[in-house]
């Protein structure tokens, strides 16, 4: 059995379990770091800052494109890792790296990115000018459903920007970290760039309270983004933390029924359910019931299984206690009298592996937990009105608001839905409308704490700060400056 991390507290480390979600098994420990912990990964990255900063924006980029080509050459290899630790199919795992490696290639411009602005004669002989500089350790805190890629949607550009970084990735699928680490250091990023710190509330809890922590981002639950925004803004830091989500897919009755039920058992059942822009609500309106039998016949084709095995469409749940969450949240619908379609509780594999079989769950009402929660999990929840003024509405009346989608082949209607929903990342006959590299990811409502969203341009102002400069070089002559001092603002274009 592997250990992963290390401790200078020796004998009084805190060790957690690392297993192999498809058999059960426990595979690796993970040493929890202490407070003592962080802040030696926190000083060393803080001293590091010094000389980064002042590499020049060329010379990032060289490195920043030398790991992007390490980071490919092993997509295979970090895929692999994924599966054996969190449990998703090799196909997904593989996707995850490649939308993880899109980051990265934006980042590799940051010679553009980082470009300010520049007015002349703002005033007689005077300049305006600003210019962006990073901030210095930036931490990222970052959840088990994409070891590779969430933490990619951050390391990239503050690194990029000229911060040092600290990456706390999740306890239970901590190797991926562990590789990425191994392949900056083979790109020729200077040590104490990137770190992982790899712990539980403790290391999170004091990367939040640490003051050389100049800037922390989170993906994870509500509850903790929330914890994470209040923490690090009370000890000054600029903070964006993404939380859960509760994505909605309104189906209207002119939607193609082939592509959107396919659509949906990609949203719905893709990684288990486990990731942030899964749909687990479907709002049908009108007559439900061809759609719902179209869905129910593709869930119950797919394949449970182990995510090395071909064959496998979707892998086991993270942990044996969330699958039994998950579960729960089927007894629960079931009792509130919701018609299980397709039911993953009864899934027959053999031996000790975290498995839950695809569930479609129909006539649900807002009411329902299975509805209300943030399930994680590969349930997919029917809910019916009559019009799509009223799927609008129960789309702005739940608390999250990360991503939606409508389908649709009226444009009138669609534009509608895109205008007048309250949600962040909005899908037009595309189930899962998760921005390209260069744009943007983040949610509203309770499913965003902080202002600016994830990678993209609003991830190059992040991690930088804005510095505006006013300059006026006055004439050596003389024959510019009359020795007047102004003691107001100059009116017209005199000074």
């Amino acid at each position: 059995m592997k250990q992963i991390g290390s401790s200078i507290d020796g004998a009084a480390a805190r060790i957690a379990p690392v297993f192999d979600p498809a058999t059960g098994a426990q595979t690796a420990e993970v040493v929890l770091a202490s407070v003592a912990d962080v802040d030696r990964v926190v000083q060393a990255s803080a001293t590091a800052f010094a000389s980064w900063r002042d590499t020049s924006l060329t010379a990032r980029s060289r490195i920043l494109f030398a790991f992007r080509e390490l980071a490919d050459r092993h997509r295979d290899d970090l895929a692999r890792l994924i599966t054996a630790e969190h449990g998703k199919v090799l196909e997904d795992a593989r996707g995850e790296v490649a939308r993880g490696i899109e980051v990265i290639e934006f980042a590799c411009g940051i010679p553009h990115l980082m470009k300010g602005e520049f007015s002349e004669d703002v005033s007689t002989g005077v300049d305006a000018s600003s210019i962006r500089q990073p901030l210095g350790v930036v931490a990222g805190i970052t959840p088990f459903n994409f070891p590779v890629m969430v933490p990619m949607w951050m390391y990239p550009v503050a690194i990029a920007c000229g911060n040092t970084f600290i990456l706390k990735p999740s306890e239970r699928d901590p190797s991926p970290s562990d590789m990425i680490a191994e392949l900056w250091s083979q790109a020729g990023l200077p040590d104490n760039v990137f770190s992982v710190v790899h712990g539980d509330a403790e290391a999170v809890n004091a990367l939040l309270d640490h003051p050389l922590v100049a800037a922390v981002s989170f993906v994870g639950s509500t509850p903790i983004a929330r914890h994470v925004f209040e923490r690090g803004h009370a000890s000054a830091k600029r903070v964006q933390a993404l939380g859960g989500a509760k994505n909605h897919a309104v189906v209207l009755p002119d939607a193609d029924l082939d592509s959107t039920a396919d659509a949906l058992i990609a949203a719905g059942y893709g990684s288990a359910g486990e990731r942030c822009m899964a749909i687990s609500a479907v709002v049908v309106v009108g007559d439900a019931d061809p759609l719902v039998a179209a869905v129910a016949e593709r869930a119950r084709a797919l394949v449970t299984g182990p995510g090395t095995d071909p064959t496998s469409d979707m892998g086991p749940l993270i942990t044996q206690v969330h699958r039994d969450r998950v579960a729960g949240y089927v007894d629960s619908a079931e009792a509130d009298g919701a018609d299980i379609v397709v039911d993953g509780r009864g899934l027959d594999i053999v031996g000790d592996g975290f498995f839950f079989g695809p569930t479609l769950v129909d006539r649900v009402t807002p009411d329902m937990s299975v509805y209300r929660d943030e399930i994680f999990g590969p349930v997919l929840a029917v809910l019916r009105v009559d019009t799509l003024d009223e799927a609008i509405a129960l789309v702005n009346a739940n608390p999250f608001g990360n991503g939606t989608a409508i389908f649709t082949r009226d444009g009138y209607s669609a534009r509608r839905f895109r205008r007048d929903v309250s949600v962040g990342m909005v899908g037009i006959n595309v189930a899962i409308p998760v921005p390209m590299a260069y744009y943007s990811f983040g949610g509203w409502k309770q499913s965003l704490f902080g202002d600016a969203h994830i990678h993209g341009m609003e991830g190059v102002r992040f991690n930088t700060r804005l510095k505006s400069i006013t300059t006026r070089w006055p004439d050596d002559q003389g024959a510019a400056d009359t020795g007047r001092i102004a003691l107001h603002f100059p009116s017209g274009d005199k000074r």
